[in-house]
């Protein structure tokens, strides 16, 4: 098993660890408009670019495009139809779905659940 960070939130384990989702809406980063980076809240290795981040409507902060090779992807059914998961390569951290209603140059929607991310200024 992967290390879990003990300065985690039991919100933040169950979403991590356990593939739960954090309510829509319910994010401080979904405001978040300044220049910096984005890291798993577990391991805290970069995953996202702010330059890539733009406002979906969804309710999770969005991005168009993840960093190289930080993400490994699983198809899941939990809710009926088949969804594309997206889990952080270094400490299988479960962060959300990808889908393919994004803006270009992608056409790639990463919604994120807030709490498994960290903000870091530039």
């Amino acid at each position: 098993m992967k290390k879990i960070n003990s300065k985690l939130s039991s919100e933040q384990k169950l979403i991590l660890f356990e593939e739960a989702t954090e309510r829509p809406g319910s994010s401080i980063l979904n405001e978040e408009k300044r220049e910096g980076s984005y890291h798993c809240a577990n391991c805290d290795i970069k995953l996202f670019d702010s330059s890539s981040k733009y406002e979906s409507g969804s309710g999770w902060p969005s991005f168009y495009d993840a960093l190289p090779n930080v993400f490994e992807t699983k198809t899941d059914h939990h809710i009926g139809y088949a969804r594309t998961e997206y889990h952080c390569k270094k400490c299988g951290g479960h962060h959300g779905h990808i889908f393919e209603d994004g803006p270009e140059p992608t056409g790639k929607r990463y919604c994120n659940n807030g709490l498994c991310l960290v903000f870091k200024e530039k």
